[in-house]
């Protein structure tokens, strides 16, 4: 390099991948794949059932193991040292919404910030109602799952996701089983936290209208392939893909 060029250093990624072979012992599922999602990015992970979006996710949660590659979350890989500590930088939503049936709605929120915050009873509960507020349901805090919809029982779960501040929220398949009105209502509510607060977040999903309103660049998996196939904004991958697979994807039905 000559004495008067600058080296690009890029920012360091909230979750980089490299060349991660993901799935089970003796059963991968996606191989080598190489991804970054950027602080603040609203990054979706598509395709087909079975393609192994899901598998992916339980990595970077760390419910399980890569079998190879590099896999970082806020810098750091997952560890029995730092399980305890990427634990508090992220949150996670279920498909189901996961709420625990014979809690309240606010208490399925208090109790991430009564196991892990050290805040005093009141702020606990101050917060908790905050956070009930920020998703729209603080009249729903008395309320017990089974007496509410299937979309707020998710905005309940996003709310308990955001409990102890994580710096990356992830969503299984938010919008599975919803009506068009309330999805995108949910739609709305991500865009808002991640204006509001700065968060990064990373979704499962395979519904168009979602993929094209809320994701800043998307990463598509294929199963026969077993591996990524395709990575950028949606947009882009609709009209200028040259891959089968992906323009048919994104052009269902024309």
């Amino acid at each position: 390099m000559e004495e008067n060029e600058t080296a690009v250093v890029q920012p360091p990624a909230m979750i980089e991948l490299e060349h991660v072979v993901a799935g089970y012992p003796g059963a991968p599922i996606l191989l080598d794949v190489s991804f970054r999602v950027e602080k603040g990015e609203i990054f979706v992970l598509l395709g087909g059932s079975g393609c192994g979006k899901s598998t992916i996710m339980k990595h970077m949660i760390g419910l399980n193991k890569v079998l190879s590659g590099t896999l970082k979350v806020a810098g750091m890989e997952w560890s029995s040292r730092t399980r305890e500590a990427l634990c508090r930088k992220i949150g996670v939503m279920y498909q189901s919404g996961a709420l625990f049936g014979s809690m309240t709605c606010l208490q399925n929120v208090l109790l991430p910030l009564e196991e892990f915050s050290g805040l005093k009873r009141k702020a606990r509960e101050e917060k908790a109602m905050s956070l009930l507020e920020d998703v729209g349901l603080a009249d729903a805090a008395a309320k017990m799952p089974n007496e509410i919809s299937g979309g707020m029982k998710k905005r309940v779960a996003i709310a308990r996701a955001m409990a102890l501040d994580p710096e990356v929220i992830f969503l299984d398949e938010p919008s599975a089983g919803l009506d068009p009105i309330t999805s995108s209502a949910l739609d709305d509510l991500i865009l808002q936290l991640r204006k509001e607060k700065g968060t990064t977040f990373v979704v499962v999903t395979h519904e168009l209208p979602s993929i094209f309103k809320i994701a800043d660049r998307c990463a598509m998996f294929d199963k026969t392939r077993k591996g990524m196939i395709a990575l950028g904004k949606a947009a882009d991958l609709r009209d200028n893909s040259a891959d089968p697979f992906v323009k048919k994807f994104f052009n269902r039905g024309a």
